[in-house]
């Protein structure tokens, strides 16, 4: 298991809010708690406010918006206590 993934939305093969979803889905087969799930970062130049709703609507923790900044990346990362 991890504790963060870090998706861009826009990924060669498969977009982030397809494998966003697909990670929910296998947490969801496995009966993983909510509170074990791991912790997903959109990452993306897209600042339209569909992108952002279309993260929060697949489950994602937090959006940042590129170039990403690591002060805030470590704030969430403080956040859920995984550092």
């Amino acid at each position: 298991p991890y504790d963060l993934i870090c998706l861009d939305i826009q990924m060669p093969l498969l977009d982030g809010h397809h494998a966003l979803e697909e990670i929910r889905e296998v947490e969801e087969e496995l009966r993983v708690p909510s509170s074990k799930r791991v912790k997903v970062v959109m990452a993306t130049a897209h600042t339209e406010k569909d992108h952002v709703l279309d993260a929060f609507r697949a489950q994602a923790d937090a959006y940042l918006t590129k170039p990403v900044s690591k002060d805030k990346l470590l704030t969430f990362v403080h956040e859920w206590k995984l550092g």
